[in-house]
């Protein structure tokens, strides 16, 4: 089972986030089940997301780092619930990070240490398939061919990103 993010996960996502175009410090506004609610202002606009842990990694054998999945929106328009998985590792892009929800499957393009759906309409059609579901499960490969899998509590989600919509509004 997955909990809200600790202060621990929360340096390590301000971290991960600082490499990209969210370079500065996220506050966090709240808490529903497994999911987090943080803001940012970045270069005059206000950026806000919800956040959850992997709650289940695999292999236990290796070092996986911290894994979020995380689903964003810009105050200025810029993306409306753009979802994306950040790992603590580069990703191989072939073959392609999947997502599942029940019988559902997206294949997402990737950038480093992060993934994302290609269209809009296939984001849009996770995102709903998340607000029904319980889990969601990742599989993904290293840069380094390690073959990776997650589950991604969806406890919570809905609430989150109804705050993120009132946050960035």
């Amino acid at each position: 089972m997955s909990r809200p993010l600790t202060s621990a996960a929360f340096a390590a996502l301000c971290t991960l986030a600082a490499t990209g175009a969210l370079a500065q410090q996220p506050a966090a506004v709240a808490t529903y089940k497994d999911w987090s609610v943080f803001v940012r202002d970045v270069d005059g606009d206000k950026i806000c997301f919800a956040a959850t842990e992997a709650a289940d990694l695999s292999p236990k054998s290796v070092n996986h780092g911290d894994i979020f999945f995380l689903i964003a929106s810009w105050k200025s328009g810029e993306a409306t619930e753009q979802p994306s998985l950040m790992t603590g590792y580069t990703l191989n892009p072939r073959p392609e990070p999947t997502l599942r929800i029940g019988a559902d499957r997206w294949e997402m393009y990737t950038s480093e240490n992060e993934a994302f759906i290609e269209a809009d309409e296939e984001e849009q059609r996770l995102i709903r398939a998340m607000k029904r579901g319980a889990d969601m499960r990742v599989s993904a490969v290293s840069q380094r061919g390690t073959a990776t899998a997650y589950v991604m509590s969806l406890r919570g989600v809905t609430a989150a990103l109804e705050r993120v919509t009132r946050e960035c509004q």
